[in-house]
């Protein structure tokens, strides 16, 4: 049996928790909380570090260094993960569903992801191409 199914996030190795990600690079797109409600918008624009080709990190070990902003989800309560897309990988296995047919682990393709539409490769851009991240707010229909 897939040791995602069999497994809770917080029992999995290094190894197994770092194959959980989809690779979809979304959790790097500039986010914007509203002061008053605390509810959360995504925006296009992503982190300088990630090469938006592979929507992988450039510098994923000294990331967390280089960019303080950027969490390090291992190192967060489970609970918290309702900010992440519902197409999260994290979340789907933190709220108790299944991972999705076009998910890596599943589908056997890393290419699956970009094939489903799922990554931001055909949307995102730096933040350095950008001036305001307002002008740069998404909405996913979940």
């Amino acid at each position: 049996m897939s040791f995602w199914k069999t497994k809770k996030l917080h029992e999995m190795t290094t190894g197994e928790w770092e194959s959980i990600c989809d690779g979809c690079g979304k959790c790097c797109l500039h986010k914007l909380e509203d002061e008053d409600t605390g509810d959360i918008f995504f925006t296009s624009v992503v982190c300088n570090l990630i090469d938006l080709k592979t929507c992988r990190c450039s510098r994923y070990s000294e990331r967390t260094r280089l960019v303080p902003e950027c969490l390090d989800l291992k190192q967060h309560d489970f609970a918290e993960f309702n900010w992440l897309p519902a197409t999260c990988a994290y979340r789907l296995l933190s709220d108790g569903k299944e991972l999705p047919g076009w998910h890596p682990l599943v589908s056997g393709s890393a290419g699956s992801v970009n094939e489903a539409g799922v990554s931001i490769s055909s949307y995102a851009m730096k933040e350095s191409q950008i001036n305001d991240l307002e002008d740069h707010i998404i909405e996913w229909l979940d």
